[in-house]
């Protein structure tokens, strides 16, 4: 046994059919668990976990202590009372989110499964799957484990899977079984399949498999092509076998899932801090009343020792000192009760119901709501200072639709009348009755130019209609649906079969089209596949009449260098038109063709063949085929896709941005898509003063790009004051080696970075990170593209870790998830990329625009309510705790409690608990439509300036001058004062309902204060928690209680004896105006002379001006940017020649630029942008003058870059 489990650690040996076998080495099953307890386990565990928070142990220890006779001068349940209520809402929250967890399990556990047992199917439930078992899934099932392909209903073992819950990627992908298994489909011969696997262990690499298959004494090699992973779900698939190679907790969606962190806000670790801090002044306390015991009983106590003698064991002045001390431990631990920790988790579960409920943020497209999935950070949302998000899907639809194009120099797309507030739309059903419905175009000229056959536009829609890798499924006569793996490729195949070039079906052989109503059928020869570094993809045919024809789609970068000279002049105009396009934010391709003879294609098919079946280098070898062939073309034109930003995402980023809110962007798609989306939404603006690019390949050209960026930043905050740029740069010294965060601090300016993947992650390096942060932090905008999720939490860890700021992570696929549950705060867009960031998200809802309602609106007034809760909460435990201390020099320091044990208990609880549980819960400094408007109000949770150590130290300062004022003003004025009849009124009760009374009344009347909203639950909760006072009051001081309880209710009718004095009542005036007048005071003249924004946008009632409608303007002016992008994976083109009915396509190329608007966003910024450009390649300028017009500065890598030509070029950027 000890040798299966080593041997299991390092390789996993899998034996179909063989369950006896396969136990041998434990391995799971596929039962998932993600429970913490059972009926059994919960009370004792739950117990266990809650007495490890330090203020359940401290109260538990108060307990044990009351239960001393000797040192408690209280009842045990004026603690086991409030202990027990907070230990059981916990409890029950706890056993509440272990059901849902429980249900979620079993829902999961129970699915039901065809497992192949002793030659038959049989229906199995997911748990009690084991490795080993054959099972046969059905279309539009989930993977239940991770699984071996053997055979499909599909030709040559194909099968079309949806990982959205795995990756995030909607778009369908392939899977193949092995050539030897792909005939077992039938259940006899899989029954007889003995093969044995030999494979990795379990581990969280989704893109990655190896094993060997062992079979009838021969081996096959196995890779991630051949598996099907649990998460996936069947598509377009009759039905699949598989064998579990991996089950449960090993599967790699299990594996990827991690640990969720637990999280808590910045204000709860700030309140263990004041706790201690609490403790510790409670410690100062008992210790300076125990001195003074010790100090009576000395002097005075010990006359009284003939006839009052010490109790037993107390034997001596020290030790009764030690027990006093105790004592008041007991008795003034009310100055952190534990309801307030109840309080705060009612407080948080009010706010959370308020996010779900908001119908401000419910999406009625979708059909979905806001939904907090946490009641633990509410009050962190309005902290935020960082937030970084993902870019697919989050910010944009992830809908592509065809835009523009050029054809032969010409460009189509523009609306004819720009007048036209609603531009018509072309009907194509006349012209081509296999037109897409849903298909939208408004340029007549290009449909036109079809119609009246122009050779040009003809060969660019036939290019579009062959050069992909999409599959077709004719549901009916003229219905088709394309399966593309990415929506450009869709989006481009869509255009083309509009436009009358209709991809009809495809073969591993042959594309079959419709061209202008003609069938026409091409010979495939060839498929260049796409890659991420070729950046294109083409595909060789051939025409009936035999011409051979080679068809080129990719980004203008590669493709333009590759043209015959002869299309030097509509090179250039394409090149015009890709410019325009990229600052529209499109995303573009450039389309050429090559004619090849028939020698040609001989000739280098014998090459493509030899560099095929090569052995070693093989990539390298095909890579330099395609080189070879693709030379020498002629151009047709560029398309120009847009992915549509989703509603609001510019005005939302500009209101986030007046907040003081830094975004960044983190995007696995390429540089130029990440630059050109920047622009469209805002994040980066032709006015800002720098746009600066970092994409070195090396350690060394990273950290000298970084310290380029300080050099420009710097010289530019120099001209601005003054300093005299050109004369600085010549004479100032090379960039500082060391970390620039102190120095980075002083630059002013307005500047942007942007950084590649690669680049990032050398700045992730140790002895980098403190440089890439300072810099990174002093940009108004950060974007960092072609970045793995891995650095995604990468970068949100850095951020924690040298800012200590308040981050918060938004993302819509599983690709986000780890930088979902690394931010303090995480947020999932319930969009196009499955659930699964949803369900590792604290907060969800389905348009990025709701962010700024859920910061500056609910996470704004969490933040104010929880602060004015705190403070309120600490006042006034230190007013009735402190009571006590002051009398302690009164009674002779022997522990004797100012006010009954009854009114100990329910002060806390009954009669001042719901007062401030309104205000935490309902109360706002101004409505939610101010809050949007005036965005600079959410600045004081970001400083946190509402509750703070200082804050903290006033409100206790607050407190304990009350306390003084509630014992010595009744102190003086009963120690003299007589009822009507001339009996005294200096008794200890009518002293203890006095001072309880007007402490019950000035926390009531500091609460009317304190509270700035009043609904109908705080005028309830205010005056019935004070009415229940004197109802309860009277109630414990009744003869009734007195008859039935002798024992326990000593002073019958004490309080009404008490309250019908005149001289009491003056005294608990006086004592309410010495407290509240001072408050008063100090408000009133805070307001006049130095009011807060809340104050002042307060008194402005009069309605803001709406910005003015946001109307589209020309394209931006600005430096060439190219909008090629890629969104999916290379391989798929050698499976459709391979023989294989592939389904789905290869190549997806483009990017975005901005879209400018004439609204207020517009006015924000007003400086000239700058683009410093470290690129590793030789990059060409292209600069245009405008309005607004960009300086575009390039250095290459491959050049040597010093100090002093860093100096010289900066000098002549900024002149």
């Amino acid at each position: 046994l000890f040798c299966f489990q080593i041997l299991r650690k390092e390789e996993r040996r899998v034996r179909a059919n063989d369950r006896e076998y396969n136990e041998k080495f434990q391995y799971a099953s596929n039962c998932i668990m993600t429970s913490k307890y059972n009926i059994i386990t919960f009370l004792p565990v739950n117990l266990f976990e809650q007495f490890q928070e330090v203020a359940n142990t401290y109260f538990l220890f108060l307990l044990i202590l009351q239960l001393i006779p000797q040192i408690s001068s209280l009842s045990w349940f004026t603690t086991i009372v409030p202990l027990a209520l907070v230990l059981s809402i916990t409890a029950v929250k706890d056993a509440t989110d272990d059901y849902f967890r429980h249900k979620s399990d079993n829902q999961v556990n129970n699915r039901q499964s065809q497992v192949l047992i002793r030659g038959s199917l049989q229906n199995e439930k997911w748990m009690n799957v084991r490795v080993g078992d054959i099972i046969k899934l059905e279309n539009n099932q989930f993977v239940a484990a991770d699984l071996l392909l053997l055979s499909s209903t599909e030709p040559h073992g194909l099968c079309y899977i949806e990982t959205a819950e795995l990756d995030g990627e909607t778009n369908m992908k392939v899977r193949q079984s092995v050539s030897v298994t792909s005939e077992l489909g039938d259940p006899n011969n899989l029954a007889s399949f003995d093969g044995e696997v030999v494979c990795e262990p379990p581990n969280n690499k989704l893109d990655r498999f190896s094993g060997t298959l062992y079979w009838r004494e021969k081996k096959y090699s196995l890779t991630n092509q051949n598996m099907l992973l649990r998460g996936c779900v069947l598509r377009n698939t009759e039905a699949c076998y598989g064998l579990v190679i991996f089950a449960g907790p090993d599967t790699k969606l299990m594996q990827n899932s991690g640990r969720t962190k637990f999280k808590r806000t910045s204000i709860d670790r700030l309140m263990n801090t004041l706790v201690l801090w609490i403790f510790g002044f409670l410690v100062c306390m008992g210790m300076i009343l125990a001195v003074g015991n010790a100090g009576w009983e000395k002097e005075v106590g010990s006359l009284f020792q003939s006839y009052l003698a010490w109790d037993t064991p107390v034997n001596n002045f020290l030790f009764s000192a030690f027990l006093s001390f105790w004592s008041y431990v007991i008795i003034l631990n009310t100055v952190v009760p534990i309801s307030l920790y109840v309080s705060v988790e009612v407080i948080r579960l009010g706010h959370s119901y308020f996010i779900n409920w908001d119908q401000q943020m419910f999406c009625s497209q979708c059909n979905t709501a806001a939904e907090a999935r946490t009641t633990t950070l509410n009050e962190e949302l309005g902290q935020v200072e960082y937030i970084f998000s993902d870019k697919t899907g989050t910010l944009t639809q992830n809908i592509m639709t065809f835009n523009k194009c050029s054809i032969n120099g010409q460009s189509y797309g523009e609306v004819t009348d720009p007048l036209e507030t609603q531009p018509k739309r072309l009907d194509f059903t006349p012209f081509n009755p296999l037109a897409d419905p849903d298909f939208c175009f408004y340029d007549d000229k290009l449909l036109e130019s079809v119609k009246v056959g122009d050779s040009c536009t003809h060969e660019f829609f036939r290019l579009l209609s062959l050069c992909h890798t999409v599959m077709s499924e004719e549901k009916s006569e003229g219905e088709l649906v394309y399966k593309a793996q990415s929506p450009d490729e869709g989006a481009l195949v869509t255009a083309a079969r509009n436009f009358g070039f209709v991809f009809r079906s495809r073969t591993p052989g042959t594309i079959t089209t419709t061209e202008m109503g003609r069938t026409v059928t091409y010979s495939l020869l060839a498929i260049l596949d796409f890659n991420n570094i070729r950046k294109r993809m083409s595909v060789i045919v051939r025409n009936p009449e035999g011409r051979i024809r080679l068809y080129c789609k990719g980004a203008d970068t590669v493709l333009l260098e590759r043209l015959h000279p002869c299309n030097q002049e509509v090179m250039s105009i394409t090149s015009d038109h890709l410019n325009e396009y990229a600052t529209d934010g499109l995303r573009t391709l450039a389309l050429a063709y090559r004619d090849l003879s028939e020698d040609e294609w001989e000739a280098w098919s014998e090459s493509h063949r030899f560099a095929d079946k090569a052995t070693d280098c093989r990539e390298d070898r095909l890579a330099a085929a395609y080189e070879e062939i693709e030379q020498n073309m002629m151009l047709l034109g560029a398309t120009a896709i847009e992915d549509k930003l989703q509603e609001g995402v510019p005005e939302t980023i500009a209101v986030l941005s007046l907040a003081n809110i830094k975004i960044w962007v983190l995007t696995g798609d390429k540089q130029e898509t990440a630059v050109n989306i920047g622009y469209s939404c805002k994040m980066l603006t032709d006015d800002m003063t720098e746009v600066f690019i970092i994409s070195g390949h090396t350690v060394q050209s990273v950290r000298q790009e970084l310290r380029s960026v300080w050099l420009c930043a710097h010289c530019d905050t120099a001209g601005r004051r003054g300093g005299g740029v050109g004369k600085q740069l010549h004479g100032s010294p090379p960039p500082p080696p060391l970390p620039l965060s102190n120095l980075m601090d002083n630059i002013s300016g307005e500047f942007a970075l942007v950084i590649n993947g690669h680049s990032l992650a050398h700045a992730l390096e140790a002895d980098m990170e403190a440089e890439f942060v300072s810099t990174a932090c002093a940009c108004k905008a950060v974007i960092c593209c072609r970045v793995t999720p891995l650095q995604k939490a990468q970068v949100v860890e850095l951020i924690k870790k040298h800012k200590k700021a308040v981050t918060l992570a938004i993302g819509d696929g599983a690709n986000d998830i780890s930088m979902i549950k690394s931010a303090h705060i995480g947020v999932g867009i319930s969009g196009q990329e499955g659930i699964q960031a949803v369900l590792a998200s604290d907060y969800s809802f389905s348009q990025f625009r709701f962010l700024q309602r859920l910061l500056l609106v609910h996470g704004r007034w969490s933040y104010l309510r929880m602060c004015r809760f705190l403070c309120y909460f600490f006042y006034k435990n230190f007013a009735f705790t402190m009571v006590h201390f002051w009398f302690g020099f009164f009674c002779g320091f022997s522990a004797q409690t100012v006010y009954d044990q009854y009114f100990i208990t329910l002060f806390n609880i009954v009669y001042t608990s719901l007062p401030v549980l309104a205000m935490g819960i309902f109360d706002q400094d101004v409505p939610d439509h101010r809050s949007l408007e005036y965005p600079k109000l959410y600045e004081p949770g970001q400083l946190n300036l509402l509750f703070n150590k200082r804050e903290f130290f006033i409100c206790i300062a607050q407190g304990i001058y009350t306390s003084v004022v509630l014992f010595f003003v009744p102190y003086a004025v009963l120690s003299n004062a007589t009822q009507s009849n001339g009996v005294p009124l200096a008794d200890y009760q009518t002293f203890a309902v006095t001072t309880a009374t007007a402490l019950v009344i000035v926390v009531s009347v500091q609460i009317v204060l304190d509270t700035g909203f009043w609904t109908v639950f705080n005028h309830v909760f205010v005056w019935g928690s004070l009415g229940s006072y004197f109802i309860i009051m009277f109630a414990l001081h009744s003869q009734t209680l007195f008859r039935i309880f002798p024992n326990q209710f000593h002073f019958v009718g004490s309080a009404q004896s008490t309250l019908l004095q005149p001289v009491v009542w003056l005294t608990i005036a006086l004592a309410t105006a010495i407290c509240i007048v001072p408050v008063l005071a100090f408000r009133f003249l805070k307001l006049d002379l130095k009011p807060q924004l809340s104050d002042t946008v307060r008194k402005h009632t009069k309605t803001q001006r709406k910005p003015p409608g946001q109307g589209r303007l020309g394209a931006r002016g600005g430096s060439r940017r190219s909008g090629y992008a890629f969104a999916h994976q290379e391989g798929f083109g050698e499976l459709i020649t391979s023989g294989k009915n592939m389904r789905l396509s290869s190549l997806a190329l483009a990017s975005f630029a901005s879209r400018h608007s004439s609204s207020w966003i517009d006015t924000l910024h007003t400086q000239t942008v700058h683009t410093v450009c470290f690129s590793g390649e030789n990059t060409k300028t292209v600069i245009k003058k405008k309005k607004n017009f960009t300086h575009t500065v390039f250095l290459s890598q491959n050049a040597s870059v010093t100090s002093g030509s860093l100096q010289e070029a900066t000098y002549r950027l900024m002149t």
